[in-house]
């Protein structure tokens, strides 16, 4: 493949996937907007959860389905389904069609994911040029953290929330069509057979799992029937997915993949990394704004995801000269130490000290894995599983990120109330207005307004609160240490990747 052709293709998946990563963050930007016009803030957070289940339950199958049929006909189809769910949110009138329509969104950025960076490692010979491309697609999901905010308040603001979904359309469009007309593949003369049921189990398995870690201690305690019913079905139908797979003629999760210790070893490291991320993005907005009393969340959350495009493209630049189980060791050190530090940081630390944290973490211990995850799995496995092995990376970090997040959310919300609690009484707080200040809300909207005395202390004992959260990082991060001795020692020198076409079988080849 000549040159200008690889570069539109790089640029049509590069729009794709910037456009799938800053959906939610610009979502989250117009949330006011949205709610004003049509009302249902009882039901804001499925308009996330409802996204981020439908994106996480497909993605494995997505990944499978583009190694049997083809990339580029998945990618397509992904990207079909996500503009087509863009175009519907533009136009909901109430809350449950938004939600409707965002799950539709969802199905759609499950392909996109994957396959973008599948795609990378057929359409480029030289792994080298493979692992930087991985790192500046990486990197993208750092930069739409930092630019979805601003870019969905300014578009909310001046053109209406609903273009805060119509902008996706000729960026989508623009991917899609490049791609159909650059991108060649090669076809199958054998038609494959498709694990349907193997597919269904794997959606309920996923979507059981992830409720239950998304409600478990919020929505309803942990020990609920709710809860512990959704685990037992994720627990069921996992063991028949597992039976099912073990069978299947064509599995949509190869389970002779997890005797490889590089996969096995990457799926623990992407799983911890996921948790220590999604729970500093969910805690470091309220300890910057409500403990530390900075005007906003971006001084903390911009620095990280900054430092994160960093690390993703550097270490996606240096990563052959050393071992990926050195660059997991390194990843999981940085974040056991941002983790430590984090627990015991005060609600008087400094601006540029809390800053130095984030860049420790954005580059040390989010960035490397968020590209050479994705080249230690296509360089580990068969290349007829790159597409199922590159779905497996994103699958586990986002169940990892609900996992850290949930039982964040336990840890900071438990030790909140009881400080709460045993310091009522002494700082003369109102028993009947205990419930009421032990939301950590509360001290972030009327924070200003309740008396100084009650403030400091609501204060104090959030901020304790959450750092006790942060020794969850820390436990992340020894199993993540202990994720890279499982890895084996294989180093990008050394890639399983150049099979001979006959080999492959069915398998579609990008040309």
């Amino acid at each position: 493949m000549d040159n200008k052709k690889a570069g539109f293709i790089v640029l049509a998946m590069a729009l794709g996937l910037l456009m799938s990563a800053l959906d939610n963050t610009i979502t989250s930007a117009a949330m006011s907007h949205i709610i004003g016009d049509i009302n249902g803030f009882d039901k804001i957070s499925w308009v996330f959860t409802a996204y981020v289940l439908a994106s996480t339950s497909t993605m494995l199958i997505f990944g499978k389905l583009s190694d049997m049929f083809g990339r580029k006909l998945f990618y397509l189809i992904g990207i079909s389904i996500f503009l087509i769910g863009s175009a519907l949110c533009g136009t909901a009138q109430d809350m449950t069609q938004l939600i409707i329509y965002r799950a539709i969104q969802g199905i759609g950025s499950g392909a996109l994911f994957p396959i973008s960076f599948t795609i990378i490692y057929t359409i480029f010979a030289d792994p080298k040029q493979a692992a930087k491309l991985s790192g500046v697609f990486a990197a993208i999901f750092g930069l739409s953290s930092v630019a979805g905010p601003q870019i969905g308040t300014f578009l909310a603001d001046n053109w209406g929330w609903r273009w805060c979904f119509y902008v996706n359309l000729p960026l989508g469009i623009l991917s899609f069509l490049v791609l159909l007309f650059a991108l060649k593949e090669s076809r199958s003369d054998r038609r494959p057979k498709i694990d349907f049921l193997g597919s269904l189990f794997l959606i309920i398995t996923t979507v059981s799992l992830m409720l239950a870690l998304e409600w478990g201690g919020k929505e309803y305690p942990w020990a609920s029937w709710q809860i512990i019913g959704m685990l037992a079905v994720a627990v069921v139908v996992g063991i028949l997915f597992i039976a099912v797979e073990r069978r299947a003629e064509e599995p949509m999760l190869p389970l002779p993949l997890f005797k490889n210790r590089m996969v096995v070893g990457m799926v623990l490291a992407c799983l911890c990394q996921g948790a220590i991320m999604f729970s500093a993005i969910a805690y470091l907005p309220v300890f910057a704004t409500a403990v530390l009393g900075q005007a906003n969340s971006s001084t903390l959350l911009t620095p990280m995801m900054f430092s994160l495009m960093v690390g993703a493209v550097s270490i996606g630049t240096i990563q052959r000269f050393v071992s990926f189980r050195t660059i997991i060791a390194f990843s999981m050190t940085a974040g056991i130490v941002v983790g430590y530090l984090l627990s015991v940081a005060s609600h008087d630390a400094s601006k540029w000290y809390m800053i130095l944290l984030m860049v420790i973490l954005g580059v040390g211990a989010l960035g490397p894995l968020m590209s050479v995850a994705q080249t230690a799995m296509a360089l580990s496995v068969d290349r007829k599983y790159i597409g199922v092995s590159s779905s497996i990376v994103g699958f586990w970090r986002n169940i990892g990120g609900v996992l850290g997040a949930s039982i964040m959310a336990t840890i900071v919300n438990n030790n909140y109330q009881s400080l709460i609690q045993k310091g009522a009484e002494a700082h003369h707080m109102p028993l009947e207005q205990l419930a009421t200040l032990a939301n950590p809300d509360q001290l972030i909207r009327a924070g200003s307004t309740l008396p100084q005395e009650t403030m400091v202390f609501m204060r104090d004992s959030l901020g304790t609160a959450i750092n006790h959260g942060f020794i969850l990082s820390i436990v992340f991060g020894v199993i993540g240490l202990a994720a890279a001795f499982v890895a084996g020692p294989l180093k990008f020198t050394t890639p399983n990747f150049a099979a001979k076409p006959k080999e492959e079988g069915s398998v579609p080849h990008t040309i």
